[in-house]
């Protein structure tokens, strides 16, 4: 055994061996990806997952799954709009736990990915009819929550007893796993 270890010591590449390759583009798998992080301290099923995700997306071109460990897992897609979609309706559960994502580009290994915020909708209810008629009013309640982000719909900006008026982070850094 020692003898293998001191061997292992003396082991070094070649200048042939040293050099780096550069993937071309067309050599890469999947155009798009979704990095996610699924915190449970459950193993995680990945067929079940698969066909979870598969019902609740419906991408237009499917997507492939490609599990990092960790309760980590890469979604390779074809379609961005797939993405900007799945996206845009977070936040995203998997057997009762939240699943947290964002957009990964190859550029760092996926262990060094850093999930702390993800968005959630608030609903605010029984805002007085003084107020609920204008959005600014409502967004300053919400601002206490958190960060507000406008809504792109229309519909979300007209009055009424119940507004969906904001997105709000959650810091997840406190998450014991």
């Amino acid at each position: 055994m020692e003898e293998l270890a001191s061997q292992w010591n003396n082991f070094s590449l070649s200048e042939k061996e040293k050099a780096s390759y550069t993937f071309l583009k067309e050599q890469r798998s999947g155009k798009f990806i979704l990095a996610a992080e699924f915190l449970t301290p459950r193993f995680l099923n990945m067929e079940a997952m698969a066909r979870t995700f598969k019902q609740l997306w419906r991408s237009t071109m499917g997507f492939k799954i490609r599990n990092q460990n960790e309760h980590r897992v890469l979604f390779v897609f074809d379609n961005l709009g797939d993405i900007n979609r799945i996206i845009q309706n977070q936040p995203w559960s998997f057997d009762k736990h939240l699943v947290m994502l964002q957009r990964y580009n190859l550029n760092h290994p996926v262990q060094d990915l850093v999930f702390l915020r993800t968005k959630f909708w608030f609903q605010v209810h029984d805002i007085p009819a003084r107020c609920y008629l204008k959005m600014e009013v409502a967004e300053n309640i919400c601002e206490i929550i958190g960060k507000v982000q406008k809504s792109t719909k229309r519909a979300d900006e007209e009055g009424g007893y119940l507004m969906r008026v904001s997105r709000a982070g959650y810091n997840a850094a406190s998450v014991p796993w």
